[in-house]
């Protein structure tokens, strides 16, 4: 890897950030036995002190576990070759359990399901904003956004606010492509992606789930 290109610009993020959407105006693999590599968190530190960008070994392979209450566990392959940057904010948050409870928020059946940070909670500034690893922002990275891609989700006003907010592609959605850093892909568990998108009941065109019904997420927890 090289150095420096994981870097992440410490900037606050802007609740505009953390509530924007994919795309303005849309409306529309195997198991690995593996040891951990997540860090435990002990109680009497603030979650804020807690960050850390891990400089990713570029000859390890990273798998993300996505526990999902009352869903199971969704198990994604990260591709740090593809989306340093992407990568390593990922796993910095999931390691400091920033993750853990949660919620997919947004869910469109054969488009996507969203999850993050999406309202101003406690949690708001120890996510930092990222540049955006696609062709649109300069950015060289060929994977698609097909069925099971997991990419950042960012807003429409700017190509680097990606922050926390990750997506997970339901079905094959090439109008992304070059717009969105997507870093990896789902190796198992995209029956309980099928499931959450198809018993999704939004209120509206953009996907937007009422927080009683938003799928929330146990942990994610960073393995090798």
């Amino acid at each position: 890897m090289k150095k420096g290109f994981v870097k992440i610009i410490t900037l606050a993020v802007l609740a505009s950030v953390l509530t924007g959407t994919l795309l303005t105006g849309c409306n529309d693999s195997g198991k690995t036995e593996s040891s951990s590599a997540s860090v435990e968190s002990t109680a009497d530190t603030p979650l804020k002190d807690k960050y850390e960008l891990v400089e990713l070994d570029e000859n390890t392979v990273y798998f993300a576990d996505i526990d999902i209450k009352d869903y199971g566990k969704i198990i994604v392959k990260l591709d740090q070759k593809a989306a340093p940057i992407s990568c390593a904010n990922f796993v910095a948050l999931a390691n400091m359990g920033f993750y853990d409870g949660l919620t997919f928020h947004r869910i469109m059946e054969g488009f996507m399901m969203q999850g993050g940070n999406a309202e101003g909670t406690d949690k708001e500034n120890i996510a930092q904003t990222i540049k955006g690893e696609f062709s649109a922002n300069g950015v060289e990275n060929n994977l698609l956004h097909t069925r099971g891609a997991i990419s950042m989700a960012r807003t429409s006003l700017s190509m680097d606010s990606a922050s926390s907010q990750f997506f997970i592609v339901h079905k094959t959605s090439p109008h992304l492509d070059g717009q969105y850093a997507c870093f990896g892909y789902v190796t198992d568990g995209m029956s309980v992606v099928d499931k959450i998108c198809e018993e999704a009941e939004p209120t509206d065109d953009n996907g937007t789930i009422p927080k009683e019904k938003q799928p929330v997420i146990n942990s994610i927890r960073i393995r090798t």
